[in-house]
């Protein structure tokens, strides 16, 4: 084998192993503590343990996992992306861009269905990082029983850990990422078969019918027993949300050789050593480990689930910059961890506040098992959400026969109600967390979109026509005393920016080039650099007077000079002096009005949410020492 051919497979192999690392970790951990759940004799509705019950409730957890992982989010799901970006947000601006060329209620219906699903997902991400750091940890008492009673404060020493390192990113750790799911899924896979060697009469639960005749035979235990197995698909929307970092076939092939494999064998080892003696009812994924390897295993559980709880922490990141930068959130600050893997960013705000919120879980709830139902919630709504927004994209752009995707997304959708429907039972036992948690991020999310229109609309007013207000300028240009500088003042929109009106009429100076720069986010991720910048004309260019469109993809930090940079001279009639340019921005205070465009507790909200907003200066990157800020009153 020659050396470049070694080159070209590692290169398709990195991928694979990345995606194993970084995408996985949450679905990878899930047999900890799915199987234990469904027996769980605390249960309010418990499944009475029998050989029949066993082999339903198996064969339940692997055929949920075909359907809703394999089929629905590898086989199709996946196939659906926004320029190669994938999970809920991509969806949502796919549904935006349609909206914004019909108006179409159902659109507006389905974006908003859209954004319940990414504010489940932020409960899911204070969810997952204390039910896997707990489970894990909590197989210590198969080791010793006296150590139950470290569990809680152990559980929280590592989270903390954890979200103390978050500011120092995840590229270096992330290299250790992949090698170390390899591990875990070799070893869950391993045990797995260990255990069905003792009783291989369990791999008949692969056929379908037995999870068939569990659910028509003794649906009134297998309905509520959906609560639980649903718990075997946790993680099916990292999937989705990651593919724009590995790639729609790396992750396909990671979850079809090994997690698929390794998780199935882990599910039915789990089942033959309970078939084999129920009294390992209590914590069969570890049992299933010899006694000398069980300490090794919970150590390598807890690596594991740290993983999984970073993963979804880097998710919850993500989707909190991109909902900023679509305007159903406001601008927090952002710090890039990576120079050179895009994607890897630390949001302070949001790390300090799941910090709080997985804290205040791990001790309110104590065990995995007591925040099990919960976690279903939280997943069930996330997947039924994505299922409905994909049939729908799927319906209007997938050339397959139309009666034949419908059959296909209802079969999907059915299961995906099941799994809701069950859950809904648990409401008094924990499943009340995701829903209030998201309830409350939905009406932060369109109340703060619902504020920022009426601000803009009102801003727009104030600013006025940028067209007139230059002309007007160039009309009298004597009434103005012209600095020999470069001033650059960024607006939103088409209209006069306040700092640029304020100099001119109140100060009555302005600079010898004047550069107006509109920041305009696109709904896609990323944009061309050959797309970044366009000089628009306003026929005042020989006065050094000209406007500049700046566009950034939702998943970009707008670099505001960097981009300028790219302008050559022949575009701005003239060399710009950008490393002396002096950055204006217009400050605008907010204040309650009297008027009724909204309630007054959206108002009092809306106003308590603006004060976390990032400084701009340094979300746009600006050169601190050479930024002005020139302030306004906006009534709301």
């Amino acid at each position: 084998m020659t050396s470049s051919t070694r080159a070209t497979d590692a290169l398709k192999v990195a991928p694979v192993v990345g995606a194993l690392g970084i995408v996985f970790g949450d679905i990878g951990t899930s047999p900890i503590y799915t199987l234990q759940t469904v027996f769980n004799p605390d249960d309010p509705h418990p499944v009475p343990v029998s050989v029949d019950n066993l082999y339903g409730v198996v064969s339940l957890i692997f055929w949920s996992v075909t359907l809703v992982i394999t089929v629905t989010y590898v086989g199709l799901v996946l196939r659906v992306d926004n320029h190669g970006e994938g999970g809920i947000m991509a969806l949502i601006t796919l549904l935006r861009q349609w909206a914004a060329r019909s108006k179409a209620r159902v659109l507006l219906v389905l974006a908003a269905l859209g954004i319940f699903g990414a504010s489940l997902f932020l409960g899911d991400s204070m969810i997952t990082p204390a039910i896997s750091v707990l489970s894990a940890v909590e197989g210590v008492k198969t080791v010793d029983a006296s150590f139950g009673e470290w569990v809680v404060p152990v559980t929280a020493v590592i989270i903390v850990v954890l979200f103390l390192v978050q500011r120092f990113g995840t590229a270096a750790v992330g290299r250790a990422f992949g090698p170390v799911m390899i591990l875990w899924f070799t070893t869950v896979g391993g045990l797995g078969a260990r255990g069905i060697a003792r009783e291989p009469g369990i791999l008949r639960a692969l056929s379908p019918t037995y999870a068939v005749g569990f659910l028509a035979g003794h649906f009134h235990l297998a309905f509520f027993a959906l609560a639980a197995v649903v718990l075997s698909v946790t993680g099916a929307e990292a999937l989705y949300a990651d593919m724009g970092h590995f790639g729609r076939k790396p992750i396909s092939i990671a979850w079809l050789f090994v997690v698929y494999p390794a998780c199935t064998l882990s599910y039915f080892g789990q089942g033959a050593l309970i078939l084999h003696d129920t009294g390992n009812l209590s914590a069969p994924f570890f049992l299933l480990a010899p006694d000398w390897a069980r300490i090794l295993l919970v150590v390598l559980a807890t690596a594991a689930t740290v993983i999984a709880a970073q993963s979804v922490i880097t998710g919850a990141f993500s989707v909190a910059s991109q909902a900023g930068q679509l305007g159903y959130l406001p601008r927090l600050r952002i710090l890039h961890t990576s120079t050179d893997t895009q994607g890897q960013i630390y949001v302070p705000f949001i790390n300090w506040l799941l910090l709080v919120a997985v804290l205040t879980l791990v001790f309110a709830f104590r065990s995995s098992a007591a925040l099990a139902y919960a976690y279903g919630m939280a997943v069930t709504g996330t997947i039924t959400i994505v299922t409905v927004l994909f049939g729908y994209i799927a319906y209007r752009t997938w050339r397959m026969p139309k009666p034949v995707l419908v059959a296909i997304v209802a079969v999907l959708l059915t299961l995906d109600v099941l799994f809701f429907a069950a859950n809904m039972t648990k409401l008094v036992h924990g499943a009340w967390l995701p829903i209030v948690i998201a309830l409350s991020a939905f009406t932060l999310m369109t109340t703060w979109q619902r504020g920022r229109e009426l601000v803009t609309a009102r801003r727009a007013a104030m600013e006025g026509s940028l067209t007139d207000f230059v002309a007007k300028l160039g009309r009298h240009p004597d009434t103005v005393h012209i600095v020999d500088s470069t001033a650059i003042f960024l607006n939103r929109g088409g209209e006069t920016p306040l700092a640029l009106r304020a100099n001119v009429e109140h100060n009555h100076v302005r600079h010898r080039h004047v550069v107006i720069v509109e920041i305009v986010t696109e709904s896609v991720p990323r944009v061309a650099p050959e797309d970044r910048a366009e000089v628009n004309d306003l026929g005042h260019a020989d006065d050094g007077i000209f406007h500049v469109t700046l566009r950034f993809g939702y998943t970009e930090t707008p670099d505001v000079p960097a981009a300028l940079a790219t302008l050559t001279s022949d575009q701005t009639e003239g060399e710009i002096d950008l490393e002396e340019a002096t950055y204006f921005l217009s400050k605008i205070d907010l204040v309650a009005g009297t008027n009724r465009d909204m309630p007054a507790w959206r108002k009092r909200l809306f106003l308590a949410t603006s004060h976390i907003t990032a400084d701009a200066a340094d979300h746009f990157l600006l050169p601190r020492a050479r930024t002005v800020l020139m302030g306004a009153h906006v009534e709301v």
